[in-house]
């Protein structure tokens, strides 16, 4: 008799798994139970998350980090996330991050007009504050007409907030930015008290109407007023800086994207100041919906037209001449064209590549 004729299967012996005995599935969590939050404020792979009160809880701040599942997922401030284990915001717990809600809007940039790498500002914002200053330092026009660009490429309504009018030669119209914007329909508030370093009261009152409700983003070079203005909206105490008298530059004082409650129930994010607003992820088609004043013009244009002369089939000369486009349509073209021939990489133009032009 054969030593193997008495083997058969049910002694075969199986060598344990070194990484767990537990046997695998597809099946995931749905997390359908896990509590909804917004994320505020995003720093080192932790996020702090808000919690609305429900039922007997109240409203907490809790602390969470990401589940190995969301590694590769990118995680902002306005994000809507679900949250397991230990939510109660006691001292020392920490939660768990285990889903990303679908986004309504996301707010980006990025660092350069021909950079492929996206940077996200914010997720789920309805609105977007454009703020620049009249003075110390200059506004520029290409900063805020990039601004529009992606926030109308992001379905966001724009609103344009100026500061420190009492140092301009026109305080009802700073800087002309007023009439250089009057064809747009976007709200724009003036505000002055630039000494006091506070926003006089009809502005504030102005923006609490327009931010009552609203998931508000804020935009700006450092130096134009933004944490003043997030100080006296929310009652914070986000730090705030002067202008160097050397460059003519803000001094960063925001280091991260925050997200603050305004009363009754609206947020505004509140970011770092920005020297540069690139926008490599809008298609140059669509960054005339950033020139309202100037797309009626664009009907009688040429198919395929780039929007850059006569001589290539652009109609936007005739129409800014017949004054279609007001008194500062000729600037308005300008600009357009300034910020066409950045997205296609032209050299001459790193200038307004970088900070904007007048």
């Amino acid at each position: 008799m054969n030593r193997w004729d008495s083997w058969d299967e049910s002694r075969v012996r199986v060598r344990p798994n070194k990484r767990g005995s537990r046997p695998r599935t597809k099946e995931t969590p749905d997390y359908s139970d896990a509590e909804l939050a917004r994320v505020v404020q995003v720093d080192r792979g932790r996020y702090t998350c808000f919690l609305e009160a429900r039922g007997s809880a109240s409203e907490r701040v809790v602390t969470a980090m990401r589940a190995k599942a969301l590694r590769r997922s990118p995680v902002v401030p306005g994000d809507i996330v679900r949250l397991v284990g230990d939510t109660s915001a006691a001292a020392g717990t920490l939660a768990r991050l285990v889903r990303v809600e679908e986004r309504r809007t996301l707010l980006r940039r990025s660092a350069d007009d021909t950079d492929e790498a996206e940077r996200v500002i914010v997720a789920n914002a309805d609105q977007l504050l454009i703020v620049v200053a009249s003075a110390d330092p200059e506004p520029r026009t290409g900063f805020i007409d990039r601004a529009l660009a992606a926030a109308y490429d992001a379905g966001i309504e724009p609103i344009l907030l100026i500061t420190k009018a009492d140092l301009a030669q026109d305080p009802t119209d700073p800087a002309g930015l007023v009439s250089h914007y009057l064809q747009l329909e976007f709200p724009i508030v003036i505000s002055g008290h630039e000494e006091q370093q506070q926003l006089s009261p009809a502005a504030l009152d102005r923006l609490r109407e327009l931010l009552a409700g609203q998931v508000t983003v804020l935009i700006g070079h450092s130096g134009v007023g933004k944490s003043t203005m997030v100080n006296a909206l929310t009652g914070a105490d986000r730090a705030t800086g002067g202008v160097n008298a050397v460059t003519g530059r803000g001094r960063h004082t925001s280091s991260s994207a925050v997200a603050l409650q305004v009363n009754p129930d609206g947020w505004v994010v509140d970011t770092p100041g920005v020297r540069s607003f690139g926008l490599a992820h809008v298609h140059p088609d669509d960054v005339l919906a950033a020139f309202e004043d100037l797309v009626e013009g664009s009907e009688s244009c040429e198919p395929g037209c780039l929007h850059e002369s006569p001589a290539g089939g652009c109609a936007l000369d005739a129409w800014v001449k017949q004054g279609h486009a007001g008194h500062n349509g000729p600037a308005r073209l300008a600009s357009l064209r300034n910020l066409l021939h950045s997205l296609s990489g032209s050299p001459e133009d790193e200038r307004e590549k970088r900070l904007g032009a007048t």
